[in-house]
Order: C-alpha cells, then structure tokens, then sequence
C-alpha cells in the first residue's frame, strides 16, 4: 500500500506540472504594425525545423522538396535544357490543383482569384461555374452540390492523377497571402509532425507484406495525408455530436488565451480545434475518398440537409471517435489506470474523458472511417477567421518603433514574438510571382497588355520584411491564405490591407504578360515546374468542363470593388480598345463596345 501512495504521489505531481507559457491577449483593430529585423532575434516564428518522423513508421511519407526550384514540385523537377519543348512531351512529375467551388461571378470570387494569380498559385479551375441550383434546403443545394462536383472532378483520371496533390477553398471568402512553395513546405511539415504524434499516441503494428518475398513492415497504426482548416466552435453539428465531442485538443498550449481558455461559451477563447470543410488539401487519392463517403452521407442518408460543413466534420468526429475508443480498449492494466488518474485530475488528453455522451455514431461492421484527415491547429496553412480575427494583427516587419504600443495594446503579452518566419525569409520576394518564368526580362509591348505607364507602375523591388502581413500573435505564425468566414465586414474592412492590394492591378497585368516569353511557352508545353499541370494558362480560370476563361471575361465590372483604384474598367483604362486573336474572337475589350462610358473601379 505505502508503494502505490507513493507511485500515486509522484504521478500527481508529474500531471499537476504546467508549461510556463507566456500569455498573449491581444486584439486584431488598429494600424498594420512595422518591427524592425534588425532589433529582433531571427528565429522562425513559424516552425520549420521539427525533427521529422522516421519513414519506416509513416505510411505516408512527404518527399522533400529542392530549395531552389522555381516552384514546388512535389516530386524530381523536370530537366530544362532551354530547347524548345515538344508539344508531345509527356509530364513526368505530379500535379498541383486548384479547385474552387462557384457558381458565379462576383467581387468576392475575384478577389480570391486576384490573390491566386499575383502568387502563382495553379490556373483556379472553378467547381459547378454557371450550374444553378434549385433544391428545397436553404442553400437550394449549392453547398452539397461543392461535394458532388468535387467528387466528380477527382474521378476524372484525365484530369487528375492519384499521386498529385489537390487543393479545395471556398471561392468567395478567402484570400491567398504567401506563395504555393510555402503552403506546401508548410502541408509536408505538418503532416510529419502529426503522423509523429499519431505514432506515439496510438503505437505501431505490423504490415503484412503484398509481395511473398517481401518482409513485414513496423508501421505506425494511423497516419495523416489530409489537412483541413481548423474553426474555434462547432458547426452546425450538435454539441452530442462526434463531430464536436470526439474530435482532439489542439496542439495550442492549453493556457494560450489565459485561464478562460476553451472555456468560453462564445468561443473568442477556444483554441481552434473543429473541421472548417472551406480549405483541405492533400493526395488527389486521399481527398477523393473523403469527398466519395460525403456523397454517399448526402445523397444515400441525407446527412446534408444543412450543408458540406456539417458532412466532413461528421466525418472527422467518426474517425477520431474509433481511433480513441480503440485505443482504449486495447489499453493494458496500466494504461487503463493511468487513464482512470488522469480523468479524475481533469489533466487527460482524451476527448472521450469529458464524460460527454457522444450520440449519432452508429458503427456498422466493414464500413470505413479511418480517412488519414487532420486539421491545421495553429494556421500555419489556413487561418480561419470565425472568433478569430482578434488574434491578428497586419505587421510590417522592417520596424520595431510600435512594439512598445502593442506591448501597450496588449498588456498580457509577456514578450514579442514577431520574427518574420524562416520560410519567408527565404523565398523569393513578393513581386517574383507575378511574372512566373521571365524574371530577368519582362515583355514591355505585348499583344494582350502593352506596357502602360499609368497602368503598370510598381515600386523596383519590394521584400517580404516590407509587406504588410497578417499574423496570428497566438500561435503566432503568417498563415498561406486567410480565409474570411464569422464576420464577412472583413471582406471589405480587410482586403485593403493586404500586401498586393496597392499593386494589385499593375500585377495581374504583369502576371497575364508573362505568358508570352519563349521560356513559359516552353513551360506550358511541357507541363513543367511554373506551369504546374499539363493544361497551362495564366490569368484566367478553367471551368470542370474544360471552359477557359480569361480574366476580364470572368471578373468584368468588379474592378471598383476588386482594384479600388480609380483606373478604370479592365482593358479599358486609356479608351476603347479592342485586340481579336487569329481566330477572330475579341480577347480585349468588349465585342459591342462603342465607347468609353461605364468607367469606374
């Protein structure tokens, strides 16, 4: 008996211990924010440097990426012996996709493609453009309908491979903010940290080799290949629901917000820990499959009545749900005391340990829940913004004069941890991506866009320690792209503030004018590392039933809310003009215009 005292003792002790972690309230209103890299230690911020888990125990193993690749292949780049391409050169290395759900055009969705193209991000191809929707729910089905047409998209084997990777964003609440060779450094990071912590959470198990003269491999039981964003309240699913009660605590510090944090009924407190269904990207493989079983919930159980938010985040809580209770039960004698402890000291890491009934899993034999889907905790990826925009703040890292105000501003930040992060520091700047494959001489007097004084005038060179960003002080970490759901006033309070907004138009100009050198011809012939896929295009969008469609065609008549700058209509800023391809076809200006009236933007 004086032995298991003693052993209950020192466990009390070891539980009882906390992390000294250093409190951060702060709030997100108020003038972007300028620290000086020269006053501030050059430490990432967003981490880069994490030991990554021993391939032997990841199913899923992220390939490394070249450093100095032009754009981030996910496989060997693509030899360039500055030949001209053939046109029947066949692509070698995966693909990276961009799918964006809409249905038709507006400032919003031009917005978000405004910020894919001044990045680089993949040619957008938009899901279910110009399909109407007339169903009874209160979205007429446009929101099951994003599923459907994803899903469809996905098992399209002459549009995608099993190996490339996809990214799906909602089309018009979201804004790209760092270019694609982070967000994917960032996706390969977070997945080895998490297949590391799914190892050493729920152990590994042997793989029975396919081949008979192969040999069994130690495998770790679960592993991740998808990431979606990650919300600080559960929606619309109900409270009993595993999409809200089965799902983990965040990888935040358990303090983060103070010591109301994940206790606050609003939710402004709650470490972000819930589906968001707007971002996800992973394996072309492993995202159609989640997408299938979503199809399956919505049109065989009408499970979505209330939308595709409510499906994937059923979805996750059922993968999460089996994962726990298997673990559980397999426990020894050991663990099942330690989890015992632990729950009655209100210290477990186990959501099944709140004593919450968990309703609506019912859990039917050969059915599959395990999905590989994990979400980005700490919005190195996607920052969602429900709850959350207080935990921004726009920062201009090339000045330390305000830090003593936001110490001010905030007074429950203990330090400040603003170091522009390692990643960013490295890439290229900010304006090196709006003219993909020509950065050594760009086209002054091209066909589409000839160089404009008025139009095209862009500061010599910008970096990144320039450019307003904004930053989650919290985690703290310069998310990839921002994406505005809660409080929709951002989309208008905000899009100002980002740091393409004053050069917006002069970029998409840029950027459309890239097209035309001999090296992204090359390029787009050989679906190489700037190009990304094998279709090509630049400044525009492809439709899911292989529509191009250009820019203006698209975004015509947003440019007052899109550019805000007082130049004009697209293609239309110094007078009426009209440029026709080969074909005939009027690739600038409208085909019945007759004059300059209608000017705005």
């Amino acid at each position: 008996m004086p032995l298991c005292l003693a052993i209950s003792g020192l466990l009390l002790l070891l539980l009882g211990w906390k992390s000294m972690i250093k409190v951060r309230l702060l709030s997100s209103n108020g003038p972007a924010h300028r620290i000086d890299r020269q006053k501030i230690p050059t430490r990432s911020t967003s981490a880069t440097s994490h030991p990554s888990v021993a391939s032997s125990f990841i199913p899923y193993a992220a390939p490394k990426l070249h450093e100095e690749i032009e754009s981030p292949l996910l496989a060997p780049e693509t030899k360039d012996d500055n030949s001209t391409a053939s046109m029947g050169l066949q692509k070698t290395n995966p693909s990276f996709h961009l799918l964006v759900p809409a249905t038709e055009p507006n400032p919003n969705l031009c917005k978000t493609l405004l910020s894919s193209f001044v990045l680089a991000y993949p040619p957008p191809t938009l899901i279910n453009y110009g399909k109407k929707f007339d169903g009874d729910n209160w979205d007429k089905g446009s929101h099951t309908g994003k599923i459907r047409g994803v899903y469809d998209y996905l098992s399209n084997k002459n549009k995608v491979a099993d190996d490339d990777t996809v990214l799906v964003v909602d089309g018009y609440d979201l804004w790209f903010q760092l270019p694609p060779v982070i967000m994917i450094k960032r996706y390969h990071q977070l997945i080895n940290e998490a297949n590391d912590r799914l190892r050493r959470r729920y152990g590994t198990e042997l793989k029975k080799p396919e081949a008979a003269d192969s040999r069994t491999e130690v495998v770790a039981k679960y592993s991740q290949s998808v990431v979606f964003g990650a919300d600080k309240l559960c929606w619309p699913n109900a409270a009993d629901d595993p999409a809200c009660a089965a799902i983990p605590y965040s990888t935040l510090p358990k303090d983060i917000y103070g010591p109301l944090t994940d206790t606050d009924s609003e939710g402004f407190l709650n470490r972000p820990r819930f589906l968001n269904s707007g971002t996800v990207m992973g394996p072309v493989k492993d995202v159609r499959a989640i997408y299938e079983v979503a199809v399956r919930k919505v049109e065989e159980e009408n499970r979505g009545t209330i939308g595709d938010q409510f499906v994937f985040a059923e979805i996750f809580g059922e993968q999460e749900y089996q994962r726990e209770t298997q673990r559980q039960s397999t426990q020894g004698a050991g663990g099942r005391w330690y989890e015992w402890l632990s729950t009655a000291l209100g210290t477990s890491d186990s959501p099944l340990a709140a004593n919450q009934t968990i309703k609506n899993m019912t859990v039917a034999a050969g059915r599959r829940y395990e999905f590989g889907i994990g979400l980005d905790y700490e919005s190195k990826m996607f920052q969602t913004m429900t709850h959350s925009a207080n935990d921004l703040e726009f920062i201009t890292y090339n000045d330390s004069a305000l830090i003593p105000s936001i110490i001010e501003k905030h007074p429950h930040l203990k330090s400040t941890p603003f170091a522009l992060p390692i990643d960013i520091q490295k890439a290229h700047g900010p304006f090196w991506y709006s003219s993909p494959g020509n950065h050594s001489l760009e086209p002054k007097n091209s066909l589409l866009l000839p160089h404009s004084d008025y139009l095209d005038d862009l500061p010599e060179r910008i970096d990144w320690y320039d450019a307003p960003l904004a930053t989650n002080l919290y985690s703290p970490s310069v998310p990839a792209l921002l994406h505005i759901n809660g409080d929709k006033s951002l989309l208008n309070d905000w899009w100002p503030s980002m740091w393409y907004h004053p050069y917006s138009r002069a970029l998409v100009r840029r950027y459309i004018r890239s097209t035309q050198t001999r090296k992204a011809a090359q390029a787009a012939a050989a679906g190489g590392q700037t190009w990304w896929d094998m279709r090509g295009g630049r400044g525009g969008v492809w439709t899911d039933n292989a529509v191009w469609m250009s820019w203006g065609e698209v975004c015509k008549g947003t440019e007052v809310e899109v550019f805000q700058d007082g130049k004009g209509r697209w293609g239309r800023e110094e007078g009426s003009r009209k440029v026709t391809n080969y074909f005939g076809t009027v690739i600038v200006g409208d085909e019945n215009d007759e004059g300059d009236e209608g000017k705005g933007g």
